[in-house]
């Protein structure tokens, strides 16, 4: 009876067997594995640090009316947040998708203040009418 073994390789579980070719198997799938994770960490540390080294962060992008009104509403209460224009950057899809593991959505805009997750434009908004966005803007 052959011994069977099991691999995690980046989100996808390899079977080899002990024989030479499900060594080779392995090889293989890692040599290709990590060059697309790396790039998913880098997209996501960008993220990261982003959320918690602004007092605002809005990802953005340049056209969307809802982001407007987002950067609107800050430009209205004086304050100065950090935008990141996810379709000015050649990484934008990746942001949105660490963006959706991250708060369940990747819709634009998407709204951070000191670290915590406000919401899209109707959520700034609401939070702007009943309190909250003062709130999380006095805990700096």
């Amino acid at each position: 009876m052959e011994t069977m073994r099991y691999y995690e390789v980046s989100k996808v579980v390899v079977v080899a067997r002990t024989i030479k070719i499900g060594v080779l198997l392995i090889v293989m799938v890692l040599g290709s594995g990590p060059k697309e994770t790396l790039a998913t960490n880098s997209a996501s540390a960008f993220v990261q640090s982003v959320i918690y080294s602004n007092r605002i962060a809005i990802f953005s992008k340049s056209y969307c009316p809802y982001s407007l009104r987002a950067k609107r509403i800050f430009n209205e209460l004086h304050e100065q947040p950090f935008v990141v224009e996810l379709d000015l950057r050649d990484d934008g899809y990746k942001i949105q998708d660490v963006l959706l593991d991250l708060v369940g959505r990747r819709t634009v805009p998407q709204v951070f203040v000191n670290g915590k997750h406000v919401g899209g434009s109707d959520d700034l908004s609401s939070a702007v009418q009943n309190g909250h966005l003062k709130n999380f803007l006095s805990k700096s």
